[in-house]
């Protein structure tokens, strides 16, 4: 149903839908207490509110001490209905509902702000009900759009009105100049086609008359003493019940005159309009409302019945709007200085005629007050015309400017001292549109007046001087004393913002159709989503492709039913691989070229590359999202059999590899146990110190193991042990690790370690010092020259003070062979992060990670006849 809110703050029910076992709603209204205040301000700021089930056992929360103010659920969709609420729907029937606010433009009579709640929305379901949130913010958006075309509608009608009112103005106007004060009543049009009323009339002079449904001549001398009497500080009165307003005899008028707006125009002169009684019957839901009712904030009672009330409005009108009674002021302004006082209150007979013989010096006086009064029409005209919220200007019968109000001289950037004395159609005319305005301006000094004329005028002085100015005219033809037309005016609104942007989605939506429905072949096979994942796009490559056209799929849902129903797929893991990709599009999160497959009408298995975009507005608000599909040509096909293969084999490594890790930590248990036993044996020095070396290579061995994944080295959370340890015991170890290759290519190695160096106590990871020392010096042997052949490793030491006065110990490892060292291949892949080309590579490219995580660098030096690696580590000392 759609419910709205009246002036006074109740509702009324203007639009519904229902079952027909069901009670309807249609034209009833509602007391505003039965949506208070406090629910009013929060469907301003949670514009959707759906309750699933109203019977529901609301859950407590549980708020945490060390929170100040309470927790604020005007947002959640979670937050429970309140308690009157959830009885007032059970008194409905009604178990789940959804109710959606309809915001304007507005001052709002609640929180004085600028947009106003016009009424909700509101769905109601008999069974609990839950509604998904994609469906929720489809519903919100559509109450966005429904409440700008509202508020478009409710001021375009505006306008008309205040071009009608400002037409009708001007017409009274000239009236007053070539005629006497009786002739707004007398001629068309009249002050009756001012306003919206049943009569009207003209007290003048102490004379009546009226137009229309009136009160007699003895009872509208009854309501001007009244109105002297009661409301003699007051320039006029509105209401739309004389009852109501106190006046003494309403009950003889009857509901031929309830409402009346009286306007003031000297101590002696009115004007009047009246409306008559309307009978309007209002229907309650429920038990009969006192009118007064208000909701006070703090006390709600839930409604316990629906039942339709009649209530039938008896001696009272219309209400009169704030526009008809602007429309009133602006001309009562106009005839007060137009009526002239021609007696003092101390005057003699108020039943003289209107039109006096009087003597030359009196007539001369009368000119002069006549002359007087044709100034005072003047300048309210013109202020009325400055004022106006419209474009107003007129032209003289030559087609010259000779009236351009402020409105149409900011939206031309023309000002009106330069704009007097051009030609319309010559200098003002936007190139192609004079024809428009030729004839226009020829059937205007005719007489023949068009309404809602479009027109194009050029904007002058602005950098956007190539575009015009849109205007929807209307054309009044302006005469003088004699009726003879001298001009003609312009009344007219703007629509150059609604024009430019109807004109670039025109063109938008034309190139967009004549690229995406194209039959081109180089156009790819494309089909979008809206925010509900539904189909709202199916081009013509998509149609050829699956054979189904876009009359058949457009408004199914893409997951389920376009692809598994329509266009069926291999497995369910593909649709879920389709459904995450186009839930990420429309989360901002963009998919290219996946690989995506599917069975098209015939049964033909169609192999593709799918790319998904995000869909946005012009707000840059997410809409959907967009695809795109890449058939596999043969080449592709061929590339992507490859790619599988490569993904099957990495599969394979991937699994040999953890096959592997595991299998070699129980012989790694066994040395570990078999160290153990020798080291309660009685060993000497060296055979000690080789056990210590087996030890340590040992847990070198199991340390790798437990780091095969690398994604701890990648993003650097490798933990990094920090243990005392000798540096002699590294050198061994590493020492005991190439020994065996050394051999085999009868290479010599070369020590050149200090013995004081050996004795050095450092703290640090002595398992990846020796992982990194024994990587880079193999990989040395592997491009060392065999005959006569030899390998150096250096070691230089550095003893300093840190910033914090703590010793550190810069650590330098020369590894140099001669020759030309390694390959260039290898050598890049050490400083790759990515793409290896060999496996030494990636061993030395994580070694030097490795490296870096320990707070040191390597660097591979090349010479004419020999290269090395230079290695630095600083670690901190610990007390010998």
């Amino acid at each position: 149903m759609v419910y709205k809110f009246h002036d006074d703050q109740h509702g009324e029910v203007v639009a519904e839908s229902c079952r027909s076992d069901l009670d309807p709603y249609l034209g009833l209204h509602y007391p505003a207490t039965d949506i208070p205040q406090a629910s009013r301000f929060l469907f301003k700021q949670n514009r959707v509110r759906m309750i699933a089930d109203c019977n529901a056992a609301p859950v407590p929360i549980i708020q945490s001490e060390s929170l100040a103010q309470p927790l604020c659920l005007v947002g959640s969709t979670l937050r429970a209905p309140h308690q009157c609420h959830a009885q007032y729907m059970a008194n409905m029937g009604s178990i789940a509902s959804l109710a959606m606010a309809v915001i304007v433009n507005g001052e709002d009579v609640i929180s004085g702000g600028s947009m106003k709640l016009w009424g909700l929305v509101v769905c109601h379901h008999t069974s609990p009900r839950c509604i998904p949130f994609p469906l929720r913010s489809a519903c919100e958006f559509l109450m966005q759009a429904f409440g700008l075309q509202l508020n478009m509608e409710v001021q375009l009608a505006a306008q008309f009105s205040e071009k009608r009112i400002l037409r009708t103005q001007t017409l009274l106007c000239d009236m007053l100049l070539r005629d006497s004060p009786p002739a707004i009543i007398t001629q068309s049009p009249s002050i009756m086609d001012l306003i919206k009323c049943n009569g009207a009339a003209l007290y003048h002079r102490e004379k009546y008359w009226p137009l229309g449904t009136c009160p007699s001549e003895s009872q509208i001398k009854d309501i001007v003493q009244w109105l002297r009497d009661s409301h003699a500080d007051s320039t006029g009165l509105s209401t739309d019940s004389l009852a109501d307003a106190g006046f003494p005899g309403a009950a003889a008028l009857g509901d031929a005159v309830c409402g009346m707006a009286a306007a003031r125009i000297n101590r002696r002169d009115f004007l009047f309009w009246f409306r008559s009684h309307t009978a309007k019957e209002i229907k309650w839901g429920g038990a009969k409302h006192h009118p007064q009712d208000r909701d006070d904030g703090q006390r709600m009672h839930p409604r316990s019945s629906f039942q339709a009330f009649l209530e039938v409005a008896k001696s009272r009108s219309l209400p009169w709007e704030s526009s008809e009674l602007d429309a009133i002021h602006s001309l009562q302004l106009i005839l007060r200085d137009s009526f002239k006082e021609e007696f003092d209150e101390a005057g003699t007979s108020d039943s003289m005629p209107l039109v006096n013989v009087q003597k030359p010096q009196e007539q001369q006086q009368q000119q002069h007050g006549e002359i007087e009064q044709l100034s005072s029409v003047a300048r309210e005209m013109v202020r009325l015309i400055e004022t106006a919220t419209v474009p107003i200007f007129a032209v003289d019968s030559d087609g010259r400017i000779n009236g351009w109000n402020p409105k149409v001289a900011d939206l031309t950037g023309l000002p009106v001292e330069e704009a007097m004395g051009k030609s319309l159609v010559e200098d003002l005319a936007f190139p192609g549109s004079a024809d428009v305005l030729n004839k226009l301006l020829f059937r205007a000094l005719r007489g023949e007046e068009d309404q809602n004329v479009e027109i194009k005028l050029r904007v002058f002085g602005s950098e956007k001087s190539d575009n015009p100015v849109f205007l929807i005219v209307n054309a009044c033809a302006s005469r003088d004393y004699a009726n003879k037309i001298i001009g003609v005016c312009f009344v007219g609104q703007d629509v150059t913002g609604q024009r430019v942007m109807m004109d670039k989605f025109i063109h938008i939506q034309a190139d967009y159709k004549s690229i995406v429905h194209s039959p081109n072949p180089l156009i790819p096979p494309i089909f979008a989503s809206d925010e509900n994942v539904c189909c709202s796009e199916w081009n013509t490559a998509m149609e050829k492709l699956t054979g189904w056209s876009g009359h058949e799929i457009i408004g199914k849902l893409l997951v389920g039913e376009v692809f598994g129903s329509c266009c069926r797929l291999r497995s369910s893991e593909t649709l879920t691989k389709f459904t995450v990709i186009l839930h990420n599009a429309t989360t901002g999160q963009e998919t290219d070229k996946f690989p995506f497959s599917f069975f098209n009408r015939n049964g033909k298995f169609i192999q593709a590359l799918l790319t998904a975009n995000t869909r946005t507005n012009m707000d840059g608000e997410v809409i959907g999202a967009f695809c795109f599909l890449q058939i596999a040509s043969p080449e592709l096909q061929q590339a992507l059999e490859v790619q599988r293969q490569q993904e099957k084999k990495c599969l394979a490594r991937t699994k040999e590899l953890a096959y592997i890790c595991q299998e070699i930590k129980h012989p790694l248990g066994g040395i570990r146990f078999a160290n153990s036993l020798l080291e309660r044996t009685d060993l000497s020095d060296d055979q000690k110190q080789f056990l210590k070396t087996s030890a340590s290579c040992e847990k070198q061995m199991m340390k790798i193991v437990k780091d095969v994944g690398l994604e701890r080295i990648e993003d650097s959370s490798l933990e990094i042990d920090k243990s005392e340890f000798m540096l002699g015991s590294v050198i061994d170890a590493v020492a005991s690790q190439v020994i065996t290759q050394l051999t085999e290519k009868g290479l010599q190695l070369i020590r050149d370690i200090p013995e004081e160096t050996k004795t050095i106590s450092a703290c640090g990871d002595q398992t990846r010092i020796q992982q990194v020392l024994t990587d880079f010096l193999l990989s040395m042997i592997s491009f060392a020259p065999s005959t006569e052949g030899w390998i150096e490793i250096q070691v230089r030491t550095n003893l300093k003070q840190n910033s914090n006065g703590n010793e550190m110990v810069l650590l330098r490892f020369r590894i140099m062979i001669p020759g030309e060292g390694l390959s260039p291949e290898l050598v890049q892949d050490m400083f790759r992060n990515s793409g290896w080309v060999t496996e030494e590579g990636v061993s030395l490219s994580i070694c030097r990670k490795i490296l870096k995580l320990m707070n040191g660098e390597v660097q591979y030096i090349r010479e004419s006849e020999r290269c090395y690696f230079l290695i630095a580590i600083e670690l901190p000392t610990t007390p010998t």
